[in-house]
């Protein structure tokens, strides 16, 4: 197997037709951020936005998702964000379990290139393929799990917290658990350096 790089990912990615969804799309969203980040934070799939810009959480609820890292006090550019799914699917419905699955090669490469020591599921979709496929993430949200050195905790999609404000407390928690993470594994240490777990 060839050695795995950015470039290849990148051609991986747009020469993909493994599933139906590459049909009738604008544009590939395969995700954007730090490269070398110790975070990663997935979500599903892209949306109508991301779709005409081919970048990923570029949206209502990209904008929320920044808002909610900078309450942490971690900027949206020091973390890597890329999707389940890298074509959006008809009409923003959830992506199909084979359409993840045929992208889950494109996602494990993009692990393996950025190598980060947290990860972030946005929503019950992220988390279902990531995870566990019965998982509840009204039930799940919140909770670590250490897979091959890697932490990784669901929380709500930004997109359901913009439907159900109600929400907004559980994924503020969550956001603190994750800075509590963040801080106790020495990551960021200039952001979060001074401050005890």
């Amino acid at each position: 197997m060839a050695e795995i790089s950015w470039e290849l990912f990148e051609r991986q990615v747009e020469s993909c037709a493994m599933c139906p969804l590459h049909n009738g799309i604008h544009h590939k969203v395969p995700g954007q951020g730090d490269r070398t980040a110790p975070l990663m934070l997935i979500g599903e799939g892209p949306g109508e936005r991301e779709d005409l810009e081919g970048l990923a959480f570029v949206g209502a609820a990209g904008q929320l998702l920044t808002r909610m890292l900078a309450a942490i006090g971690l900027p949206r550019d020091r973390v890597y964000i890329c999707n389940i799914v890298k074509c959006r699917p008809p009409f923003n419905r959830n992506p199909e379990p084979e359409e993840m699955a045929a992208c889950m090669l494109h996602l494990r490469m993009q692990v393996a290139l950025v190598r980060p020591r947290v990860i972030v599921l946005l929503g019950g979709t992220a988390a279902k393929a990531t995870l566990d496929p019965n998982l509840h993430i009204t039930r799940a949200r919140g909770q670590w799990t250490e897979r091959k050195g890697i932490w990784m905790m669901p929380t709500y999609h930004p997109s359901f917290l913009l439907r159900d404000e109600s929400r907004k407390r559980e994924a503020w928690e969550d956001m603190q658990s994750l800075k509590r993470k963040l801080t106790e594994l020495g990551l960021y240490p200039d952001l979060y350096g001074g401050e005890t777990p």
